[in-house]
């Protein structure tokens, strides 16, 4: 169990620890440069994993695939961020959030066939063609954007700092479940990251260009939906790392069929998530917020019957389709509001703050929601210890999911309407904290338009 959670974690780690200088990167000397070379390390990374001899090598080479999709994932929204206008931004982050979810559920699918039928190396070698094509498309298709002013120099120090923080949290967390909360190889790691933290948070305050500034948070709409982020990820990245373990060792599960349990959830994201963002312009993102977190807390509840029964219409099936409904009622006006709430010449950071908020929550949870529920690594000797502690783990990650609709109808605004005066420079209208495109009239920038300063 240690191992398949460092073989998540690793990557998690990396991902999560340099989250933030990639969103640097991206704003200083282009999002979309910084999205290509991330790709390309994250495809040089997959060739290790693939080629591993050990669950060591391995490990290594997915904390290296961390550092790649640092560099890419922040880029992703930023991109979208700065080149669509403010009306068209809520539906295309839904799209961007269904096509993910697209990709998450596929990719199960895909790698239980890789498992089953050929080798789990497999798994990794099939992101080298994938990369090829992003960067083909990226290079054709995509715009470069980036902050205007001059290039700040990067804030080793706070990228050091948040990285062995996450580190020695995550280390403490994961060796708590073997070592006991008390021991030194818990505690020592658990204080040192800790003080990281806090150290990170005074090197950010005193930097004259911090990979962070502190001044983002001062927006509460910003503040909110971050928290909001933290909760509900957290609850959803911790179970969902559970259920294809207990599908495969509680019931028989082959990993095909483990990797499409949760198939429907791509349906349904697939068709909803962008008409969910589109009602969030419409409407404001509160309503959605709230009640989304409160439709999957219901479906985490459902997936406790997995415990008990295997069978998947019955069992799987609800879970995964209100899940799915849940998921594509809130996270393309989740996703909105963090990027929106920040300045526009700081949509690489907003997007990694957002990712960053998201990864963590999902990496504390990997390694603590098992050790709460009671699942060892002899749990996973014992299927019906380990369906009991699913179980337990199941309705943990419900309530904690459900406060975090609870937090969003308590924290969340629906933003007001705004037009920027007719005599602008540019004569153009514009949403709240964001600058007018060049042209009002193009809704998606063309590939060949530079939009450098630009929201």
């Amino acid at each position: 169990m240690a191992s398949v959670q460092w073989v998540v974690d690793a990557y998690t780690l990396s991902l999560a620890g340099l989250l933030l200088l990639g969103g640097t990167l991206g704003d200083s000397y282009g999002r979309r440069r910084m999205f290509v070379a991330g790709t390309i390390w994250f495809a040089v990374a997959s060739l290790l994993c693939g080629v591993a001899p050990d669950a060591g090598v391995l490990i290594a080479a997915r904390a290296l695939q961390g550092v790649g999709g640092a560099l890419l994932t922040p880029g992703s929204l930023a991109i979208l961020q700065a080149s669509f206008a403010p009306d068209d931004r809520m539906a295309a982050i839904g799209a961007w959030s269904g096509l993910g979810g697209v990709a998450t559920a596929i990719g199960p699918f895909v790698g239980g066939w890789l498992i089953s039928a050929v080798s789990w190396r497999l798994v990794f070698f099939i992101n080298l063609p994938l990369a090829a094509v992003v960067i083909a498309v990226s290079a054709r298709h995509v715009p470069e954007t980036k902050s205007p002013g001059p290039v700040p120099k990067l804030d080793i120090k706070g990228a050091a700092c948040i990285s062995g923080a996450l580190a020695g949290i995550t280390y403490g967390l994961i060796a708590a479940s073997a070592d006991g909360w008390g021991s030194l190889p818990v505690l020592i790691p658990l204080g040192a990251g800790v003080i990281l933290l806090g150290l990170f948070v005074w090197v950010e305050a005193r930097e004259k260009e911090p990979m962070l500034p502190l001044g983002i948070f001062a927006s509460r709409q910003f503040s909110a939906a971050n928290a909001v982020t933290f909760v509900v990820y957290a609850a959803l990245g911790g179970l969902l790392f559970l259920v294809p373990t207990v599908l495969q060792v509680v019931h028989g599960y082959k990993p095909i069929w483990a990797g499409t349990a949760l198939l429907p959830v791509t349906f349904i994201m697939l068709l909803l998530s962008s008409r969910s963002g589109a009602l969030a312009a419409r409407i404001g993102p509160r309503l959605q917020m709230s009640v989304g977190p409160v439709v999957i807390a219901a479906s985490l509840a459902l997936f406790t019957r997995i415990g008990d029964s295997g069978d998947y219409l019955t069992a799987v099936l609800p879970a995964a389709a209100v899940f799915g409904f849940g998921v594509a009622i809130m996270v393309a006006p989740l996703t909105a509001t963090a990027l929106s709430a920040a300045p526009a010449d700081h949509a690489g950071v907003a997007s990694a703050v957002n990712n960053d908020v998201a990864r963590a929550a999902g990496l504390i949870a990997v390694a603590i929601l098992p050790a709460l529920a009671g699942i060892t690594g002899d749990s996973y000797l014992h299927p019906a210890q380990l369906g009991h502690g699913f179980k337990t783990a199941a309705l943990i990650a419900a309530a904690f999911c459900a406060s975090g609709g609870i937090l969003a109808a308590l924290t969340i605004r629906n933003p007001s309407k705004v037009k920027c005066a007719e005599n602008t420079p540019q004569g153009f209208s514009c949403g709240v904290e964001a600058p007018p495109l060049r042209q009002p009239e193009l809704r998606n920038l063309e590939p060949t338009t530079s939009t450098e300063g630009n929201g």
